[in-house]
């Protein structure tokens, strides 16, 4: 089955993101992005921005950049960041962006790999699990030949290979005011087929992979994104994605291209704080986001002492029944649903509303498939909560639900230009402006997934409906195939799993196997509070999984899943890991996906255990 967007490409009035900039600089007294400095937040002028971003590419080009030439960015999201991206590009040369995250061996590997001739590094702040990041990029610099210079936003330098951001800008300024014209005339040369970034994939199956990007690509996804006006000009954007991520990427095209107010929040940590500080109108999240909302809801709700609780109960257990007719296709006709939102989840809407601002008028869910069950939460709140779809390899946004014709459990019909087709074996296949010009050095992995007449093969698979909207089923590489045949959908039970407040992470397991199993972490906070109110005192995290009432818990928990699948898909047995998935551990990547490979090959010993207790009947 094949599906195109009913509407033409848009014209391509910037053919790079340098010139989308100049356009909004036009305006040079408009207030451009937000940000908290010394402890007050500040607005920043496209005019300041566009300043900045001629300084520091000429200060670039001083240093002896050559145009083609990769320079990383290994720093948390802020718009110091945007305006190195920016300026990397005014330079001619190519964007290498490296998450936060990332541990040395990983930092090492996409600096070699890239080749990347500098460095931008922010500070060298600890994190709770690792050393900073600029103590991070040192330990691997000699085994990174290609770096010539690292600059430091922060700090002071380390030896004669280190130099200060600022240091730089005032070089730059002094090269940029010798011959001004130069910035214009790299903005003009620069071509929509010229690569803009190497973004690398998260590594869930082996080696990241270096995803080359081109100008054309995000000039496309900023006039595609403005055209279906998931964002408008006069938005107030909340900002905290890592710009090592492309949908952080997709959201800065955007803005170059729409010059909305971006906020660049402090940190994912103070996100709560920012969001009730600046009241922005639009926050873009991974699903990861809802979820710790729902969660939290769920368990302070249920929680409450007396009536409260009660009544809290009562309405969340309407939800349920609300959840089970949206996704058996009936529409739901309950009376006393009505009375529920009156007197719980009109509350539930006051307080979120409180804690998010007041203003948001949209989330922008991507990065992850969302469980229909929280997208079903958030509408019966009253908010509109857009899921999309895309790839690295895609720039991100391929397929986006419209503002005003959302359809929860679907990412939407494809964006203007862009096509879609469903290959036999259910594949979703994309072609369009989008699609990444190939792996960097890696022609034989293009090859594999890039067909020569532009169709991309997304490893997904999925069905477009009558109205052309995408519903994305399962990974393709993740389908369990049991010992009896049957396939299943593991992230479709894991999404269900992860709605109940007390599972943190799920994996299922069960390919080649007679039946399936379920490896689960928990989520702290409410695990030890169903401890402390069953008279237990909780010790570590390790020895949480252990305790029987927390165990039979888990149980209930796989029992209401299991009642809503088939018979063949239920799981038979389960595990509680004694540590959260972490970056850090290895389970999970820098966006917050599970590696499968990896947990399945680390807890090999405690799913064959879970095979070895006794047979059990498909």
């Amino acid at each position: 089955m094949r599906a195109e967007s009913q509407l033409d490409t848009p014209v391509a009035s910037a053919r790079n993101l340098v010139e989308l900039l100049l356009q909004q600089a036009q305006s040079p007294a408009k207030v451009a992005a937000s940000r908290k400095t010394g402890g007050r937040w500040e607005d920043v002028t496209w005019g300041h921005i566009l300043e900045e971003v001629k300084a520091l590419s000429a200060g670039l080009l001083a240093l002896g950049l050559k145009p083609g030439e990769r320079v990383a960015v290994f720093a948390d999201t802020s718009l110091q960041w945007v305006v190195c991206d920016l300026a990397i590009s005014a330079a001619q040369a190519i964007t290498v962006p490296i998450y936060a995250s990332n541990t040395p061996d990983e930092v090492r590997y996409i600096l070699n790999h890239s080749e990347a001739s500098f460095v931008f590094v922010d500070h060298d702040e600890k994190t709770p699990k690792q050393a900073g990041r600029a103590t991070r990029l040192r330990q691997k610099l000699a085994e990174s030949p290609s770096v010539r210079k690292v600059i430091l936003f922060e700090g002071s330098p380390s030896g004669d290979m280190e130099l200060t951001l600022e240091a730089l800008v005032i070089r730059g300024r002094e090269a940029h005011a010798a011959r001004p014209e130069s910035f214009d005339e790299r903005a003009r040369a620069m071509g929509p087929d010229d690569v803009c970034c190497i973004v690398y994939t998260s590594g869930t199956t082996g080696d990241p992979k270096g995803v080359m990007l081109t100008h054309g690509n995000w000039s496309y996804e900023a006039l595609a994104v403005k055209r279906i006006s998931v964002m408008l000009p006069s938005d107030s954007v909340m900002m905290f994605l890592p710009m090592a991520h492309s949908f952080g990427q997709v959201v800065k095209a955007a803005w170059l291209s729409m010059g909305f107010r971006m906020v660049f929040a402090e940190s994912t940590e103070k996100l709560m704080d920012n969001l009730m500080e600046t009241h922005p109108t639009v926050l873009p999240a991974v699903p990861r986001v809802f979820e710790k909302v729902f969660s939290k809801v769920v368990a302070d709700g249920t929680a409450e002492p007396g009536v409260k609780g009660r009544l809290v109960r009562w309405a969340f257990a309407l939800f349920d029944e609300y959840v089970e007719a949206k996704n058996q296709g009936r529409e739901p006709h309950m009376v006393g649903l009505a009375l529920a939102r009156k007197l719980v989840f009109s509350k539930v809407r006051a307080k979120l509303d409180a804690k998010l601002g007041g203003n948001l008028r949209l989330f922008v869910s991507g990065g992850a498939p969302l469980s229909r069950k929280i997208a079903y939460f958030f509408e019966l709140l009253g908010y509109r909560v857009l899921e999309g779809y895309g790839l690295t390899e895609t720039s991100a946004a391929s397929f986006v639900n419209p503002p005003e014709r959302i359809k929860l459990g679907t990412v939407g019909p494809p964006l203007p230009g862009t096509d879609v087709r469903i290959a036999q074996d259910g594949e979703i296949l994309i072609r369009g402006p989008g699609v990444m010009k190939g792996y960097y050095k890696n022609p034989e992995s293009t090859a594999e997934v890039l067909e020569p007449d532009g169709w991309f093969h997304s490893g997904d698979i999925g069905e477009v409906d009558v109205d052309g909207y995408l519903r994305i089923t399962d990974r393709k590489k993740d389908i369990i195939v049991t010992s009896g045949g049957k396939n299943i959908s593991p992230q479709n039970i894991e999404n269900m799993l992860k709605t109940h407040p007390l599972i943190s992470q799920a994996v299922v397991h069960g390919d080649k196997r007679k039946y399936l199993v379920a490896l689960v972490t928990v989520s702290e906070e409410p695990a030890r509070k169903l401890l402390t109110e069953k008279g237990k005192t909780p010790g570590s995290y390790a020895e949480l999984g252990r305790q029987p009432e927390l165990q039979a818990a888990v149980q209930e928990i796989l029992d209401k899943v299991n009642a809503e699948l088939p018979s063949y898909s239920t799981l038979k047995r389960f595990a509680v890991i004694e540590s959260d998935f972490s970056q850090e551990s290895g389970e999970l990547t820098p966006s917050l996906k599970v590696k499968r490979k990896h947990v399945s090959q680390k807890y090999k010993s405690v799913l064959d255990g879970l095979y070895e207790k006794g047979d059990l009947a498909d």
